[in-house]
């Protein structure tokens, strides 16, 4: 794939830019289930989040870690489908190549549950201390 403006600078070529990234959004929204998965549980976190009514740094970490989780996921698809297309058998490099970055997401998304318990785990409990 050659690109047309390849080595040129500009507005265009700028706001194409966001375009290109918009189809890799959604291609791994509509796509991936892991991507699916943690969209939801960013979703249900955000909810629960604005019902808690935790404080403003609080929803600084909350947005940082899910970013954090959601650029993992999406480079991980991206090193899966490069190492698809530059081999069709199965080679145990290829495997350790997806292995090592699925691993990257796993770690990021343990301190991401631990980082939501360590947020959660005052407003969780006052609410049934309080009643």
């Amino acid at each position: 794939m050659v690109l047309k403006d390849k080595g040129k600078k500009g507005w265009r070529r700028f706001f194409r830019s966001f375009k290109y990234a918009s189809r890799g959004i959604v291609h791994v929204l509509c796509r991936e289930q892991n991507m699916q998965l943690h969209t939801a549980a960013a979703v249900l976190v955000a909810v629960i989040a604005f019902v808690l009514q935790i404080p403003l740094t609080h929803w600084m970490i909350l947005i940082l870690v899910i970013g954090g989780v959601f650029s993992l996921e999406i480079m991980n698809t991206a090193i899966e489908r490069t190492v698809d297309l530059v081999t069709d058998e199965y080679h145990p490099l290829a495997k350790l190549a997806k292995d090592i970055s699925a691993a990257a997401v796993f770690v990021f998304s343990i301190a991401a549950v631990i980082i939501g318990i360590l947020i959660f785990y005052e407003p969780v409990l006052s609410i049934f201390t309080n009643e």
